[in-house]
């Protein structure tokens, strides 16, 4: 089965399958180009990798309507138009595949194609989607809270014994194939709230203490990073409280062991990692 469906940034969606909107192909879902970085020193033969960056996605589908009143052909083509206009911005793409089901987000490369009938007894179309993030997510969110007591005490045992230790921590999967960015909720009351991905090193310390009655939320995600102060409807900006040492943290592909800790208040404070895996391909 395959089958795509778009939303745009007002909400309004339209579904590509079988009928009346038949995908004939759907092209760039799995192909995507590389940009491979290398350097070269002065007389060495050939040169040094450095990175491979991949490029935009562009995502290519080529359809028909299966109707063949004109009036019916009409109203579908001005649906089509009204939910694919580029001058909408990024929108949301629903791709279901063999029973795998990922989306992405892209902006329409131009006005959808309507090439002249002719003989054909269907009108056609084409549109066409640039993916500026090329990496397929999971469209169900992982969300997991961080332990605010670790029990180590378990029976048969031996005395003297350790009953536990103070600290947040836990370990979190990342499934996907590359690092994923993730957002972070820290409920007061707590000062200075430091998270610590112990797997690779980062970390990101906000300075600054949070109150009973506020929400801090951190973004690593390309394009929308962010730190915000939440306290009942209001949001305040509260990126010029991030250390400057810090780093925008991600979860490596695997196992993470991440720890939050804090000059006060680490034991009483509530904090929640969630993430969308990212994937190459579908």
């Amino acid at each position: 089965m395959r089958r795509l469906t778009y939303e745009n940034a007002r909400g309004e969606s339209i579904v590509f399958y079988l009928s009346p909107l038949l995908i004939e192909s759907l092209n760039g879902i799995g192909e995507v180009d590389a940009d491979i970085q290398g350097q070269t020193a002065p007389y060495q033969d050939g040169d040094t990798y450095i990175d491979t960056r991949l490029q935009p996605r562009y995502i290519d589908l080529q359809g028909s309507i299966l109707k063949k009143d004109l009036k019916e052909i009409k109203s579908y083509r001005k649906e089509i138009l009204r939910v694919c206009n580029p001058k909408l911005g990024l929108g949301k793409i629903i791709l279901e595949l063999d029973g795998d089901i990922k989306e992405i987000y892209g902006a329409l490369d131009g006005v959808p194609v309507f090439p002249e009938r002719g003989r054909n007894v269907w009108q056609q179309f084409s549109i066409a989607w640039k993916c500026s993030n090329p990496y397929w997510l999971d469209p169900n969110q992982t969300s997991k809270p961080l332990q605010a007591y670790v029990g180590n005490f378990t029976l048969p045992n031996t005395f003297p014994v350790e009953l536990g230790k103070s600290g947040s921590r836990t370990v979190l999967t990342n499934e996907g194939d590359v690092p994923a960015a993730v957002r972070i909720d820290v409920q007061g009351p707590v000062t200075n709230p430091r998270i610590i991905n112990q797997t690779t090193g980062a970390w990101i310390r906000i300075n600054r203490a949070i109150a009973t009655d506020e929400i801090l939320h951190i973004d690593t995600t390309e394009g929308s990073k962010r730190v915000e102060i939440y306290r009942g409807n209001m949001i305040y900006p509260a990126l010029g409280y991030m250390d400057h040492d810090s780093t925008w943290l991600k979860l490596e592909v695997g196992e993470n062991e991440i720890e939050h800790i804090a000059d006060a208040g680490d034991r009483n404070s509530l904090v929640s990692v969630t993430w969308n895996s990212q994937y190459v391909g579908i």
